[in-house]
Formats: C-alpha cells, sequence, structure tokens
C-alpha cells in the first residue's frame, strides 16, 4: 500500500492531496484573493500567502483523509515550473516533513501534473483514463503545448507558443476591456450570450504544431482602439459579442494545430489538461472534434482543470511505484522543464 501527499505551490494556490494506491482521499486548495485588484499574481506576496496556508492545508488534506501522518509513504511536491519564491516555501516544507516522518521526496514537474491529472481516480472501480500513446493539448495562463505522451514518464513536447499563451491571451484582453482578472472565465460566461461571426480577428500561420498569440492580442487592441475612436462606448455596447469572437478565435487556433497532429501522428486518444480545459468553447470544440473525427477524447473535471494538489500526488504515486526519489538537495526551478 502506497499513501502518498502531494503539495502544490506553483504560483498563488496552496494546496494539499493524499492518494493511496491511485485513489484520491483528499484535496484541499487554499486561493489568493489578494492578486485581483492587481490585475495579476503578485510574486512576493504569493509566497507570503504560501507561508501562511501551507500548514493548514496540508494538515487538513491529512485529517480528511482519515491518515496519521505516520501513515504517509513518500511526500511528492512541485518543482517546477512557476514563481521561484512560491515553489521555494511548497519544498522547504516538503523537505522537512520528510525529514521529520524519514520517509522519501519525489519531485514533480508542474506540467506533467496537469498531463496526468487524468489518471485520478476517485474510486478503485474508475477506469476512464487515456491509453499510451495520446496527445495532450495543455492551455493554462502560462503555456500552450501540443504534448505526446508516451508513458507516465515519457513525454515529448511536440508543439508549443513561441510567445504568449492562450491563456494570457484571454486575460490580457479581457484586461484591456475592464473584464477584471483573472479574465478568461468572465469572458466565457460573455461569450455564451455573444455572436461568434461578429469581429474576425487575425490568425497566425505557424508550422508545425507550435502556436502564437501575440498577433491576435494585437488584432484585438487595434479593433477596440479604432472603434473606440468612432463610439467611445463601443465596449460596452459589445462586450459579449467581442467575448465571443476572440474566444472561437483562441480555439480555433488551439484545434487547428492540435487536428494536424493528431493526423500526421494518427493518434485518435486525444486529451487536454490546465485552466483553459475549464472553457466551454473548448470542451465543446473537443466534443465536436470526437464526433468529427473519431477521437477518443478525455476531459479532466473541473476541479482538476486549475493547479490542484492532486495531480501532483498522482504523479508522485506512479514515480514512487518505480522508486524515482529525489534528494534533500534537489532545487527549484522557474523555466519549463519537460
Amino acid at each position: 500500500m502506497a499513501i502518498i501527499l502531494g503539495i502544490e505551490s506553483s504560483c498563488d494556490d496552496t494546496a494539499a492531496a493524499v492518494i493511496q494506491d491511485g485513489v484520491l482521499l483528499s484535496n484541499i486548495i487554499s486561493s489568493q484573493k489578494v492578486h485581483e485588484s492587481y490585475g495579476g499574481v503578485v510574486p512576493e506576496l504569493a509566497s507570503r500567502a504560501h507561508q501562511q496556508n501551507i500548514i493548514p492545508v496540508v494538515d487538513q488534506a491529512i485529517k480528511k483523509a482519515g491518515i496519521n501522518k505516520e501513515d504517509l509513504s513518500a511526500i511528492a511536491f512541485t518543482r517546477g515550473p512557476g514563481l521561484m519564491g512560491s515553489l521555494l516555501v511548497g519544498t522547504s516544507f516538503a523537505k522537512g516533513l520528510s525529514s521529520a516522518l524519514n520517509i522519501p521526496m519525489i519531485d514533480v514537474n508542474h506540467l506533467h501534473g496537469h498531463v496526468l491529472a487524468h489518471f485520478i481516480k476517485e474510486n478503485k472501480e474508475d477506469n476512464h483514463e487515456p491509453q499510451f500513446p495520446f496527445l495532450c493539448l495543455l492551455v493554462s495562463g502560462g503555456n500552450s503545448q501540443i504534448i505526446l505522451v508516451k508513458s507516465y514518464k515519457d513525454m515529448e513536447i511536440i508543439g508549443q507558443t513561441i510567445d504568449d499563451a492562450a491563456g494570457e491571451a484571454f486575460d490580457k484582453c479581457a484586461k484591456v476591456m475592464g473584464l477584471g482578472y483573472p479574465g478568461g472565465p468572465v469572458v466565457d460566461r460573455l461569450a455564451k450570450v455573444g455572436d461568434p461571426t461578429k469581429f474576425k480577428l487575425n490568425k497566425p500561420h505557424i508550422q508545425g504544431y507550435d502556436y502564437s498569440f501575440s498577433g491576435l492580442k494585437t488584432s484585438f487592441l487595434y479593433l477596440l482602439r479604432d472603434e473606440i475612436k468612432k463610439d467611445p462606448d463601443f465596449i460596452e455596447k459589445n462586450k459579449e459579442d467581442l467575448c465571443a469572437s476572440l474566444q472561437k478565435t483562441i480555439i480555433d487556433v488551439l484545434m487547428e494545430q492540435l487536428r494536424r497532429a493528431a493526423k500526421d501522428l494518427n493518434i485518435k486518444e486525444v486529451a487536454v489538461a490546465g485552466g483553459v480545459s475549464a472553457n466551454s468553447g473548448l470542451r465543446t470544440a473537443f466534443e465536436d472534434h470526437a464526433k468529427r473525427y473519431g477521437w477518443k477524447i478525455h476531459i479532466p473535471p473541473f476541479g482538476y482543470t486549475t493547479d490542484n494538489a492532486a495531480m501532483i500526488a498522482i504523479s508522485g504515486y506512479f514515480k514512487y511505484l518505480d522508486n524515482d526519489f529525489c534528494s534533500m538537495g534537489a532545487a527549484p526551478f522557474s523555466r519549463v522543464v519537460m
């Protein structure tokens, strides 16, 4: 029997989860509201909040799992990528608890965690996980990648953004419309009642499977600038249609490259992960592609789309089975390492 405690602290959510033999026992997340007034995550404030939250969050996760800390087999923690100050809090706590309990530590790549969230079981009978090899579209505020997943530990990035990520495009365009932060969920809500064909935005033409969203973002900004000159109330009068057009364009770009990769590699098993996978338009696009192209799709429950510790715990569980532990000298990393 393997009981793994997962700790996630890569950005502004402090999270802890417990998994026993692949089955989730608890998943606790403490979000930080302080960043909303700044229009984005402030790294220094995030790390301070992690210091305040990590002990009660871990304690609650262990209690909700119905175990004692002495029952833990290992501690898995997010080593990176992410904000260095935030990662240091989680890494340091994991090292301290590992030393106190004399159990091994397991370092987890945050991006691997998002992919492996599809393997979390909520009960022993769950058998919804993707079959290897599969493609995973990982989309969030910081990443837009197409990953070829050959096994739990063999993943290859075959396409990624060369500038802005999809989630960043959502948030920044929402910000210039005055929709607040985070903007993605607001755009999604307004897009449901808007006309996605009302405004035409530039789509990038990138070879291979890579993405680019900076041109689309600039196109959107110029559209607002030109129309506001004619009518100062342009955004307020058209915000639903603007959101719908923006969302449709971003999703079209994401799906075009993914569709090409799936065809070239002859893979029908396709998953989506990351914060933007909560977007209703993207989920609908996946369901549409499943019907049109015979894909077997895997869309995570909403609770596993944003940063969470359950995905870190399940990643740690698979590494535990391979005796793949890390040393006390393991240092966090802020940049993408796959």
